[in-house]
């Protein structure tokens, strides 16, 4: 009995001081989707003054597959010692588990949230060929020819498809969707003319809206972006009840020490109050955010109850 005892405060003792230390080795944050898209700008946004903070490298790991959710259930079973960050967003915390009941992870049981980093909205983006110049032109035209437009998203489940489905659901057209693996390999393929449309991460497809390359048509947005003023939002052209933003944060596998959440959320929040990095998100369509570990677990609980009664009442399934 009293070797028992013994280990156990050991044990305890060594889990105290680890927690006192940490980090003592680099630390990775995985980005459960490709290189270049919104999950991706926000991690590496963050990545040099967290490593300034911790004094130790912070690693971005892009591990993209099945609309997010290979790169979350690794976070989930990862060891919860705080090595280990999950860069989440809408896709892989909200979506997915809506839409598929085995999905390996739950959101809510099997994460710590730590914060969120910033907000962005979606956007309806064209590829210059499509001979639409608002959304009521578009829908025209996909009403004309069903099931001929096609639909680009990061994946299976990702924020772009369910964005796109609901559209569909609320307008009565009818794309045909068609997956990448990553928002940012799917812009590529939308510029490309290999597929006609995309809704995307204002984050993700601004750079090439303004530079002529897509075609944007609306924001999902209550008002208008300060980077895209021309763009009416979706309620301007017509459609109610339309607002979708897309958001990503960080979290750790449930379980890790609440010294190292604490000293995790510290660091980050004050890495996002420093100005050059909030001008560095701005940029890009991303607006700044932070906040506690509860609010944030508060969002996750919200935005996943959102998108259930969404996918039962339009009755969204992947293919």
């Amino acid at each position: 009995m009293k070797q028992s005892l013994v280990a156990v405060f050991a044990c305890g003792l060594s889990f105290g001081l680890h927690a006192q230390d940490y980090p003592v080795k680099p630390v990775r944050i995985i980005v459960p989707f490709a290189a270049g898209g919104a999950a991706d700008i926000s991690a590496r946004g963050i990545t040099p003054g967290l490593s300034e903070t911790l004094r130790q490298n912070v690693i971005v790991d892009n591990r993209p597959g099945a609309g997010g959710t290979i790169g979350a259930e690794f976070v989930a079973k990862a060891a919860p010692d705080g090595y280990t960050l999950l860069l989440g967003s809408n896709s892989t915390l909200s979506v997915a588990p809506s839409l598929y009941p085995r999905i390996r992870y739950d959101s809510v049981r099997d994460f710590s949230p730590i914060t969120l980093l910033a907000t962005t909205p979606m956007v309806l983006a064209i590829h210059p060929s499509v001979p639409a110049k608002n959304i009521k032109e578009f829908i025209a035209i996909a009403k004309a020819k069903p099931r001929i437009l096609t639909m680009a998203s990061g994946g299976l489940g990702s924020m772009n498809q369910m964005t796109g489905e609901l559209f569909q659901s609320l307008t009565g057209v009818k794309f045909i969707h068609v997956p990448f693996k990553g928002s940012a390999p799917a812009v590529v393929g939308l510029i490309s003319g290999e597929v006609d449309m995309i809704f995307d991460q204002l984050a993700t497809s601004v750079t090439q809206i303004n530079a002529g390359k897509l075609r944007a048509l609306g924001v999902t947005a209550n008002t208008r972006n300060q980077l895209l003023p021309q763009v009416p939002t979706m309620a301007e052209s017509g459609i109610a009840n339309y607002q979708v933003t897309s958001i990503t944060g960080i979290l750790v596998p449930a379980g890790t020490f609440g010294d190292i959440v604490t000293k995790l959320n510290t660091a980050i929040v004050n890495v996002l109050k420093n100005n050059d990095v909030k001008a560095r998100f701005a940029t890009v369509g991303l607006e700044v955010r932070g906040s506690t570990p509860q609010d944030f677990s508060a969002f996750i609980k919200d935005d996943l109850s959102r998108w259930t009664k969404v996918v039962k009442t339009a009755n969204i399934s992947v293919e």
